[in-house]
């Protein structure tokens, strides 16, 4: 692989793993709703510019049911549990528990099509949970999480939640929306979302005074999270393996631990073993023997990222 190669998978994993920290950020001013809801119009408003511009096309309208259902997994759900959860969840645990993404996606897959799991499944699930797990409990004590609404478990099951929500889009998008433009789909969703999201936010609470630290969290969640990311994503898409690119899976966690420094997060003994833990357990799934895969191809890589070609990997 080429040094641009890598060099793009790194900025690629560096701008979805700060994303959590964003969530974290624009939280103090934003209701979950409508960080999920500025996130969907300022992405969707940068990729329906680079569509027109780019002559890229929108799905067919026959396809609009999957089309909700998809942006209700893979966005407006997840969005909310994640900016949700985060009140009460460092974004470093957050980044964390978004890597059980790729293995709530196997479990489901393999559910769907009955297939068999060989050792290294069991292992790489049992070791990617066990991880995580690690890293929630060395952060029980956390007196600010504990005693904050809701607390630590509530905001971990949310944000479990989101994660599981990426997986079934994941699942139904393989099953009912191949073969599309990448561009057309993710400027589809993220609009869909918006519009699934709106109503909701304009009858809950609203946002409190602005100030720039919330609002820069919101421009970067969406332009760049949801905007630039996907662009890069499907560029190196084009110019690497599918296997190649899963690396972001396994640098998220640490990016999000690195990025949680920013915001003083504790990061133990324990926390790192977790991640570590987790990330070997990513490992082993893409090490289980090929006649129990569920095969990807070049333009299919959840097998590999937890995600098809048409939607993201952060949350």
């Amino acid at each position: 692989m080429k040094t641009k190669s890598i060099l793009q998978i790194l900025l690629l994993s560096a701008v979805w793993g700060v994303s959590f920290l964003m969530i974290r950020i624009a939280g103090a001013t934003f209701p979950p709703l409508w960080v999920a809801l500025l996130r969907c119009t300022l992405g969707a408003a940068m990729l329906w510019t680079i569509l027109n511009l780019g002559g890229h096309r929108l799905p067919p309208r026959r396809l609009l049911p999957w089309l909700l259902a998809v942006a209700l997994f893979n966005n407006a759900l997840p969005f909310a549990l994640f900016a949700w959860g985060e009140r009460t969840v460092p974004s470093n645990i957050a980044a964390v528990i978004n890597a059980t993404t790729p293995i709530w996606t196997l479990l489901l897959s393999m559910a769907v099509h009955r297939t068999r799991a060989a050792l290294f499944t069991i292992a790489g699930v049992l070791l990617g949970f066990g991880g995580v797990l690690i890293v929630v409990v060395s952060h029980a004590g956390d007196p600010v999480a504990d005693h904050a609404a809701g607390g630590l478990v509530a905001g971990t099951i949310a944000i479990s939640l989101a994660a599981l929500g990426y997986a079934i889009a994941t699942v139904l998008a393989k099953a009912k929306l191949q073969g599309l433009d990448p561009i057309g789909l993710a400027t589809t969703q993220l609009s869909l979302a918006g519009l699934m999201i709106l109503p909701a936010a304009l009858a809950g609470a609203h946002p409190s005074a602005l100030r720039l630290a919330p609002v820069a969290a919101i421009a970067v969640l969406g332009f760049a999270g949801s905007g630039f990311a996907y662009l890069l994503y499907y560029r190196l898409l084009s110019q690497v393996s599918a296997t190649h690119v899963a690396a972001v899976t396994y640098l998220l966690p640490l990016w999000g631990l690195f990025w949680g420094l920013f915001a003083h997060e504790p990061i133990g003994l324990f926390t790192c073993a977790g991640v570590g833990i987790t990330i070997a357990g990513l490992i082993l799934l893409n090490l289980r023997p090929r006649a129990t895969q569920i095969q990807p191809t070049r333009t299919q890589p959840e097998a590999t990222l937890g995600i098809p070609s048409n939607l993201k990997v952060q949350g």
